[in-house]
């Protein structure tokens, strides 16, 4: 587990007036990572760290006299256009690089390196100024199915009687997702088509979804993989993990009740998965850990996902948020309506046992991977983290306040993400915003 230290001190401020006002998702104790360039510039990608409402570009830092040692080497390996050199450093790098900045950023670095402060103010832009790119390369994506109060409501909605997977309990369930149509915020992409079972027929037909849905996920990046064969060990699982972002998972639920059995989602979930920009290290985490736990009456885990440790703080408090924006509220002017709010901390796995049970098979992780934390929903409706649940599979739609209802997404609409953490003595931080939109589906070729 990451340590609490001075950049985590809420007393630290930046000489950056942007970064130090109670609503910025990026005061110097946060210090996320993305790739980044001047939008519309036809210049090379490369990474970059928010501060307030700017963007340092570490290709151009890595250029000046403010860095050396592993912080120098750690700032040029994000000078490419995804992060993948930087993560295969491993978190001794990562926390090198982060706690230099955060020199750099200090009201107190005005004083102590005024001609460092002047070349940072050459690194800067605007964030209103910059369009992003996923921020890795990313070689495997592995979508988890780890609420239990998601995988519950779900499992009653499809049948009274219902209940979790048995497994469900024992091992954190997952499947190998699409790569190619992962996207960054602001990703629009077309209603899949599928075969669905409509109209309680019993032959499938080919069209267009007709229940599209979002599902609230925090994605997980991978740092530093392992060896082929080489388990990871739960305590040191994080080690392996650089950092988190917010991740939309679309679904189209009509496909999949249809094509679940016997292998699991395909359709459903290949057409669209939105990542937001920011990443957020583990290290900036550090002060929102929480106890891990489970109910007594539950099966308790095998001895490889248990440990003192991480039952004393193997969770994170990580508070999330979607909104939603319809065509009509967009053509109105009318803002995003809020539809449910959550934490991360009701999880019922934690991305240590995800990530620690990922490689227990064997399996190699590598730098760049991408894990999907599954949907995330508290205990109560109100903190659903997919329309499905909401609306009860669309027989109890979502009244908006412009008048609208949504049992499933319709064409146009927009899903608005964003995640903080905040805790009585610390600073909040976040995640900034993941959204994407949904564009009306393609004819079929008649040929």
């Amino acid at each position: 587990m990451r340590t609490i230290d001075h950049t985590h001190d809420a007393a630290a401020t930046s000489w950056l007036a942007s970064a130090n006002g109670a609503a910025t998702d990026f005061p110097i104790q946060n210090l996320p990572f993305a790739v980044f360039r001047r939008a519309g510039a036809l210049e090379p990608l490369r990474g970059g760290v928010a501060i307030g409402d700017e963007v340092m570009d570490l290709a151009a830092l890595s250029r000046t006299q403010c860095l050396d040692g592993l912080a120098l080497q750690a700032a040029q390996s994000c000078a490419a256009p995804a992060l993948n050199d930087f993560f295969a450093l491993g978190p001794v790098a990562w926390r090198t690089l982060r706690r230099a900045l955060f020199e750099l950023l200090h009201k107190d670095a005005v004083a102590t390196r005024p001609s460092q402060v002047d070349a940072v103010r050459g690194c800067l832009m605007p964030q209103s100024e910059v369009e992003y790119a996923v921020p890795a390369r990313i070689g495997d994506y592995t979508d988890f199915y780890t609420s239990i109060h998601h995988a519950r409501t779900i499992s009653r909605l499809l049948d009274p009687k219902g209940d979790v997977p048995r497994n469900f309990q024992w091992v954190p369930t997952a499947y190998h997702g699409r790569v190619s149509s992962i996207g960054v915020a602001g990703q629009r992409f077309r209603r899949p088509h599928g075969q669905a079972l409509r109209n309680g027929s019993r032959t499938p037909e080919y069209g267009p979804s007709q229940r599209l849905d979002y599902e609230l996920e925090l994605g997980i990046y991978v740092g530093t993989g392992n060896a082929l064969g080489e388990p990871i060990a739960l305590s040191r699982a994080e080690d392996h993990v650089f950092g988190i972002s917010l991740l939309n998972d679309w679904s189209a639920r009509d496909i999949q009740a249809w094509e679940m059995a016997p292998l699991g989602p395909f359709h459903a979930k290949n057409f669209a998965t939105t990542v937001s920009p920011w990443i957020v290290t583990m290290d900036a985490l550090a002060p929102y850990r929480t106890p891990w736990t489970r109910p007594a009456a539950d099966p308790q885990p095998l001895p490889y996902l248990e440990s003192e440790s991480h039952r004393a703080q193997g969770a994170i408090d990580i508070r999330l948020e979607v909104s939603i924006e319809t065509h009509r509220m967009r053509e109105a002017g009318l803002p995003s309506e809020t539809m449910s709010r959550t934490s991360f901390c009701h999880h019922y796995w934690s991305i240590a046992q995800m990530l620690t049970h990922h490689a227990a098979g064997g399996c190699n992780l590598q730098p760049g991977d991408l894990l999907g934390s599954g949907t995330i929903s508290g205990p109560e409706l109100s903190e659903a983290g997919a329309l499905m649940e909401l609306a009860l599979a669309g027989s109890k739609p979502v009244q908006l306040g412009n008048g609208e209802r949504r049992s499933f997404l319709e064409d146009g609409d927009a899903i608005i993400f964003q995640g903080w953490c905040e805790r009585e003595g610390f600073n909040r931080i976040g995640f900034g915003f993941n959204h994407g939109r949904v564009l009306p589906a393609v004819s079929p070729s008649a040929e």
